[in-house]
């Protein structure tokens, strides 16, 4: 008899201020678990990936049905509350049933899940140790045997040697997952960690501060095999290494493997490589993210981001001159003024930028300046579900809560909903994408809108 096992992607909580009503990207690391079991366990076991944003079964049924063995979570900061009250239901629901949670959150800050109704916290080369813990339950193993064999796991790894994702995991989900306009969309991840040094950013904490990247040659092997067109390369700066590049363009050239692509990419490396981002266009450069961050000196120099306002200014020259778009982010820092947002908000005008994410300055617990800000924090760092990097968690110094929220809101009218802007993206992508978009962020503006009428 085969043990049951659930993987389960949890949906946001309805507090959480969601990127999910723009996009909603397929469970990569689940589907990694699936791929890689080992060949001593892949016949002993069924194993079920679940994803709640998109299942219209409800959690308690599929549980009730499957009554699996062991229900694995993934999820960031946001869904910590979340998957405590998941595994709780589960274990009053399925008697026996163990319970384990994975993904970055665990592995940078692995203590927000320590709870009685968690049996298992994968912090470390979690392929590895969920496979351990098949192994251990298939011999009988109790939990603290179990945990004793996952605590024998070596130090996060440097390199990466897994089989590919099993994308028919979800081939019931697929239809589904999107990233604004790139529909349907899947995803592909070529590197770990980040090269640079931002001290805002959480994922260079998830490998320890260590970047590797896979080889060229295996991450286009596993294109090869993707049935979507629209491929988003998930690496924290895909846009780092020149040679790299060029050897990734001249293989899916050589294979003949026709995608439109998004990444991320820092300025100055846009800045100073357009005819690489040339090449790249004709080989299916669709966008390009971009951590613009600030346009003030002072910002830029207190995140150690070594970009400066007259590189960003190049860099979206670069994109635009190119017809590659551009998805902006920008931190907006506890000091800012109204005349602060009318100045960020007048630069973007006069260059044109029609996509952008304004982000709160938000000091995500595991980062370098978590305790520098801690002080300031308007809410417990158990308020898991407002770390979303869209509500105002350290309190501004220069107006009111509510306010905040409306300089906020007020930029992102004057900045993506201008009459020019509608009208080019309606040409590009046709009336119904942009239709499914004005749904998606009427459902954002409407969060914000509770935010100015409620404040904190």
């Amino acid at each position: 008899m085969l043990m049951d096992v659930l993987l389960v992607r949890p949906k946001p909580d309805n507090e959480t201020i969601g990127l999910q009503h723009v996009m909603v990207c397929e469970p990569l690391e689940l589907e990694y678990l699936v791929s890689n079991l080992p060949d001593d366990i892949r016949s002993k076991v069924r194993v079920e990936i679940v994803d709640m944003i998109l299942e219209k079964e409800s959690y308690e049924r599929i549980l009730t049905r499957l009554r699996p063995s062991l229900v694995v979570f993934t999820g960031y900061i946001t869904h910590v509350g979340i998957i405590k009250a998941m595994c709780s239901v589960a274990k009053g629901l399925v008697p026996g049933i163990l319970t384990g949670v994975g993904g970055v959150h665990a592995e940078v800050v692995a203590q927000d899940f320590v709870a009685a109704e968690i049996d298992f916290v994968y912090s470390r080369n979690g392929i590895d140790g969920f496979n351990e813990t098949l192994r251990g339950m298939l011999k009988n193993e109790n939990v603290e045997e179990i945990k004793a064999t996952l605590d024998e796991i070596g130090d996060k790894k440097k390199s990466f040697s897994y089989r590919h994702p099993d994308r028919s995991a979800v081939s019931n989900y697929r239809h589904g997952y999107y990233y604004m306009f790139h529909s349907p969309c899947a995803l592909i991840k070529t590197s770990f960690g980040c090269p640079y040094h931002c001290n805002f950013c959480f994922c260079k904490e998830i490998t320890g501060g260590t970047y590797f990247t896979r080889t060229i040659e295996d991450v286009v092997e596993e294109l090869a095999g993707i049935a979507e067109k629209e491929i988003y390369i998930v690496d924290d700066d895909f846009l780092y290494n020149k040679a790299r590049i060029s050897e990734f363009l001249r293989l899916i050239q050589e294979r003949r493997i026709e995608k439109h692509f998004l990444v991320y990419g820092r300025a100055d490396f846009v800045a100073t490589n357009e005819d690489l981002l040339r090449d790249f266009k004709k080989q299916g450069l669709q966008a390009v993210i971009v951590g613009i961050e600030s346009i003030r000196a002072r910002d830029l120099e207190l995140y150690n981001k070594r970009t400066d306002k007259d590189m960003n200014e190049k860099a979206i020259r670069v994109l635009k001159t190119l017809d590659i778009e551009l998805y902006a982010t920008l931190i907006i820092p506890t000091n800012f003024a109204r005349e602060d947002f009318k100045e960020l908000t007048a630069w973007l005008r006069t260059l044109d930028v029609r996509f952008v994410n304004l982000q709160p300055l938000t000091p995500l617990p595991g980062t370098e300046i978590f305790e520098q800000y801690s002080p300031q924090l308007l809410y417990p760092r158990e308020r898991y579900e407002m770390w979303d990097m869209a509500h105002v968690v350290l309190k501004p110094e220069r107006m009111g809560i509510r306010a905040f929220y409306w300089q906020i809101m007020k930029a992102y009218y004057r900045i993506i909903m201008r009459p020019k802007h509608i009208l080019a993206l309606v040409l590009k992508y046709g009336v119904v994408a942009n239709l499914k978009m004005l749904l998606g962020s009427s459902a954002v503006s409407w969060q914000y809108m509770k935010k100015v009428m409620r404040g904190y």
